[in-house]
């Protein structure tokens, strides 16, 4: 049994390492994006000049169209008020329009947190990835992601809600059954292992085409 345990251990180890190397080249990406728009700032002010000095304001105001639509890529789709939140939230966001991925979230956290980083990173990016997979079974008209994330007293409370395919899923014990694969059993182990060492709580519910994840971590 202590060898199958280290086993498990190492695999799941691995998983998390990879998870995390996966968050942050979609955060690198999106810093990328956008270090490279303020690159070319300068520029963009000399043309809409040069259109100006014309008296040009068609051009001005295509110019000024095409900037909006570059600018709407790159920038923050959410301000959380915790880095950490932000960076995650918002590269997952950016992965999910890219999969034509409705997504609807509302969330406000404190600056400081005592959950750690590392945890809340595995925690959100795993909810994420899960809906998003999920959301991926339907017809982009009904994929759809919802995300709410506030203090509730002395805890945070996270709430993950995505559309599903399957109008109620099999439930094991806290898991519920899935056809994803090792990697997904792992994020859900990896995700109950950190609720549990944190003293949290956790609730997962399949319904009506709907699938939510509800958590609270104590924050004291």
């Amino acid at each position: 049994m202590p060898l199958f345990k280290k086993k498990v251990d190492q695999r799941i180890a691995a998983y998390q390492r990879e998870l995390i190397e996966t968050h942050y080249a979609e955060v690198e990406n999106m810093y990328k994006q956008i270090r490279g728009w303020r690159h070319d700032y300068r520029n963009h002010i000399q043309t809409l000049k040069a259109y100006a000095a014309s008296g040009n304001l068609d051009a001005i105001k295509t110019y000024l169209d095409e900037l909006d639509t570059d600018l709407a890529t790159v920038d923050t789709v959410i301000k959380t008020g915790n880095a950490m939140a932000d960076a995650i939230l918002n590269s997952k966001i950016s992965l999910a329009h890219s999969k034509d991925i409705s997504v609807h979230a509302d969330a406000r956290i404190p600056l400081a947190l005592t959950t750690p980083d590392i945890d809340l990173c595995v925690i959100i990016g795993n909810l994420f990835d899960n809906a998003i997979e999920a959301s991926l079974k339907l017809p982009p008209d009904q994929r759809m992601i919802r995300i709410y994330m506030d203090m509730k007293n002395t805890q945070l409370y996270i709430s993950f809600t995505n559309l599903t395919a399957e109008k109620k899923l099999q439930k094991s014990g806290r898991i519920f059954h899935s056809t994803k694969g090792e990697g997904h059993g792992l994020g859900l182990v990896r995700i109950d292992a950190i609720i549990d060492r944190l003293g949290g709580y956790l609730s997962r519910n399949s319904e009506n085409g709907a699938f939510t994840t509800e958590i609270l971590l104590p924050q004291q």
